[in-house]
């Protein structure tokens, strides 16, 4: 790259300019480091959400993840310091569960486009499992599962969890969105334990 300034007597000056960072696109897996979400960036979650989903968020789920994410199961991906994707998790009860079972329920994962396919979101989720396998019998000894709902034409997204992760699809859920087509979506769930 080549920066150019013209003086005011139309002398023009070129200078070599080597960018600090090669573009994503270019480089194979890259390094990431997680950082919480918290109150003073949740902005930057909303804008990767805003980047990377046909739906839009209410500030109660801005709010909630402000006030209440765990640093483990809710966590930026950094690439030289910028945030370039998202993970939300919480562990919530199984429906109809008689022993009160409960799952982990990842709400959103997102990597921003540019940085696609360079296994951040592989990390991401990954992280969220590793910090299970050590909590398993301690902080998380009732979760059983981990599922995400998935938009029935989302085949990307699909073969993500079931290829890399091991997930099932499991059942269609009719009009589960509400102002996105197809409104339907798969429930993807992996047995823990």
């Amino acid at each position: 790259l080549f920066l150019c300034t013209i003086d005011i007597d139309g002398t023009v000056h070129t200078q070599q300019h080597k960018p600090a960072l090669a573009p994503p696109s270019k480089m194979g897996k890259l390094s990431v480091d997680f950082g919480m979400i918290n109150s003073d960036n949740i902005e930057q979650l909303k804008k990767i959400n805003q980047a990377c989903f046909p739906v839009a968020y209410g500030d109660s789920f801005y709010r909630d993840m402000a006030k209440k994410s765990d640093e483990n199961l809710c966590k930026f991906a950094y690439y030289s310091g910028l945030s370039i994707g998202a993970i939300c998790t919480r562990v919530e009860p199984i429906p109809d569960d008689p022993n009160g079972r409960t799952r982990l329920y990842i709400m959103t994962l997102g990597v921003l486009a540019a940085y696609r396919n360079h296994s951040i979101g592989s990390k991401l989720v990954e992280s969220v499992m590793e910090y299970y396998e050590s909590e398993k019998d301690g902080k998380l000894s009732t979760v059983d599962e981990i599922m995400v709902h998935t938009q029935t034409s989302n085949t990307d997204a699909m073969k993500f969890y079931m290829d890399r992760f091991g997930f099932e699809k499991r059942d269609l859920v009719e009009n589960y969105y509400k102002r996105i087509d197809p409104p339907h979506c798969y429930i993807l769930r992996k047995k823990l334990r």
